[in-house]
């Protein structure tokens, strides 16, 4: 695998001009069957996709693990997620690709809906998210009046829907009712992992203690807040081991530390291994 000094980021499988439209659906065949149903490690920085498999097979590489996708299957890749594809011949579906503004158009703050959607994940497909899939397909092409408005408005119910079919999936692992906070917390994460800010300043910010804020934590899932972040970093921090050729400082910098040597130890200590035999492991490389 050629490896660059970062990983690639497009905005629509290599298209580098911002989408033109509301948003943007085209069934997996068109562009897939252009590349030999396969579609390389990429990312996206200001896109979320979704993918609608509804016939056929095929698997999906996110952040460097492979998953399987099976016929009547959707796939969730919100923006900055490392992913790839690789389709058997002859695989029917649909991918949906939402802009980050329509995101926060449709998304509305303390809803919790945009949590469920930060978190890449191949699942069934519900029935009514694929009839929604094939109506928003078909109005997308249609050019019929008020055509706009009534994308927003599908592209609203889809993302409801897809964060629904999330959260029951996740709930079935950790079966406590989700607290707001949490939510607003994990998109806090998102937001800031690459500050390095410390546990306190998430609590501040959301008006709880530090110890109000790992009991919300572990109820929700299990661990510790702090864990949560720096599971965080280190997902990034092993998405840029495997998907670039940049050096462990470099990756170390990028994520907000100033010495080198203490991510490398922190790496270690959340991984088992220093960067540097992560990614010969992971990689082959020398």
């Amino acid at each position: 695998m050629a490896l660059g000094t970062q990983i690639h980021s497009y905005n629509l499988f290599g298209e580098t001009a911002e989408l033109a439209d509301v948003l943007h659906v085209e069934t997996i065949r068109s562009r897939s069957e252009l590349h030999d149903w396969r579609l390389k490690a990429h990312r996206h920085a200001r896109l979320h996709q979704v993918l609608f498999l509804t016939s056929g097979q095929g698997e999906a590489v996110i952040d460097g693990a492979t998953h399987a996708i099976p016929a009547s299957s959707f796939v969730n890749i919100p923006r900055g997620v490392v992913h790839g594809y690789d389709f058997a011949p002859g695989t029917c579906g649909w991918v949906v690709t939402l802009t980050s503004d329509l995101l926060d158009h449709c998304l509305l703050d303390g809803e919790g809906v945009r949590a469920p959607l930060e978190c890449p994940m191949v699942l069934p497909l519900p029935i009514e998210l694929k009839n929604l899939a094939e109506h928003l397909f078909d109005e997308y092409h249609r050019q019929s009046f008020a055509r706009a408005q009534i994308l927003r408005a599908l592209a609203g119910a889809l993302t409801a829907l897809v964060a629904r079919a999330i959260h029951s999936a996740d709930s079935a692992n950790h079966p406590v009712a989700e607290n707001p906070l949490f939510g607003r917390f994990q998109e806090m994460i998102e937001r800031d992992f690459r500050k390095r800010q410390p546990l306190a300043d998430y609590a501040r910010a959301l008006a709880i203690s530090p110890t109000h804020l790992n009991r919300i934590s572990h109820q929700a899932v299990g661990q510790s807040a702090s864990q949560l972040i720096n599971e965080r970093m280190l997902r990034e921090a092993r998405r840029m081991l495997i998907y670039t050729n940049l050096t462990a400082a470099q990756i170390a910098y990028d994520l907000g530390f100033s010495d080198p040597a203490h991510f490398s130890r922190v790496f270690a200590k959340g991984t088992g291994v220093p960067p540097k035999l992560f990614r010969q492991r992971i990689t082959g490389a020398k």
